[in-house]
């Protein structure tokens, strides 16, 4: 059973951090909103990240060095700095990004760094591991797999011109910005490897969290990696599945709270979920959204969540408040 022991780090509303193992699954920045609250609030806290990025920095070094793209594993590193001047610092350098008229424009420097420390050690978990240890992250960042992917998606209407047409789209990115509906999302390879830290993190956990994120590239992209999908569905532990703020332009464009969970029951039909998590201002009808988690399994926790403006960003301190008692059973 979770419990809570008494840390430092926790500013939560609480002064107790949860004894519990977190295993956190998306990327971008998404997966860096859920690394930032959960940081505070629990005791041991494993990412696992997307690899599928084939745009910016992170595609023209996976590209170029055939490795797999640092971007979000370089956001997770980041999200799991601590508050303090080492933390800080440390997080604004890792994301710092080069400006000039050269090669070296728009770079990241953690991604730099980074692929660096593959090409040293040649070892992906190892790398993440000693920047883990450079950063003093309060917590672990795992590659979903150990192979670079490809996003291949069915979307409707990519041709603003053929409305109804349906096509293929290929790349995280171009998915991602699809001006059409995506229907479905597959992987290439079809059947990647799964990080083998990765399978044993969600084995031993207590609570698996999927989302935010952009829910097709980042979040259902999971469920593709059949070793991944099967550890997921047969751990004991309870799963967390916690929705945007608002659809995404393009990916989820005109999707209601609970088209987000009926799309994640299409690609992994025999994942059970234990509870969602949504921002009550964003659900127009709560009876819907809980009746389709009722249909995962789940109970549905409906809380303010959203920072204040116009830019739709979840709060660190309500996220983190918010999983607190989820994840305590309270």
């Amino acid at each position: 059973m979770t419990s809570a022991v008494s840390d430092p780090r926790s500013d939560a509303g609480s002064d107790a951090v949860l004894d519990a193992r977190v295993v956190a699954l998306g990327g971008g920045h998404g997966l860096a909103a859920s690394l930032g609250a959960l940081r505070r609030v629990v005791a041991e806290l494993t990412a696992v990240v997307t690899v599928a990025d084939n745009g910016g920095s992170s595609g023209r070094l996976r590209q170029e060095f055939d490795c797999l793209p640092p971007g979000d594993l370089r956001q997770a590193l980041s999200a799991l700095c601590g508050d303090d001047d080492w933390g800080s610092t440390w997080a604004r350098v890792l994301q710092h990004r080069f400006h000039s008229e050269g090669e070296m424009d728009d770079h990241a420097l953690g991604n730099l760094l980074i692929v660096a420390l593959w090409q040293q050690l040649g070892d992906h978990v190892e790398g993440l591991d000693r920047v883990a240890r450079l950063l003093g992250a309060a917590g672990r960042v795992l590659p979903m797999s150990t192979v670079p992917l490809d996003i291949t998606a069915l979307v409707e209407g990519a041709d603003p011109a053929k409305p109804g047409e349906e096509s293929v789209v290929r790349g995280q990115y171009e998915v991602a910005t699809t001006r059409g509906r995506v229907r479905n999302v597959t992987l290439d390879p079809v059947d990647p490897p799964a990080c083998p830290e990765a399978l044993q993190a969600v084995k031993a956990a207590d609570w698996v969290v999927l989302g935010p994120g952009s829910w097709f590239t980042s979040v259902i992209t999971h469920l593709l990696v059949p070793e991944l999908r099967a550890a997921l569905e047969s751990s004991r532990a309870r799963k967390l599945v916690v929705l945007n703020l608002e659809p995404q332009q393009g990916e989820t464009e005109g999707f209601a709270p609970e088209t987000h969970l009926e799309v994640m029951a299409d690609h992994a039909p025999a994942l059970r979920l234990d509870c969602v998590l949504a921002d009550r201002s964003w659900v127009g009808d709560a009876d819907r959204l809980e009746q389709a988690a009722a249909r995962l399994g789940a109970r549905l926790e409906l809380a303010d969540l959203a920072m204040d403006g116009t830019t739709p960003r979840h709060d660190p301190t309500k996220l983190a408040r918010s999983f607190s008692q989820v994840l305590a059973g309270t």
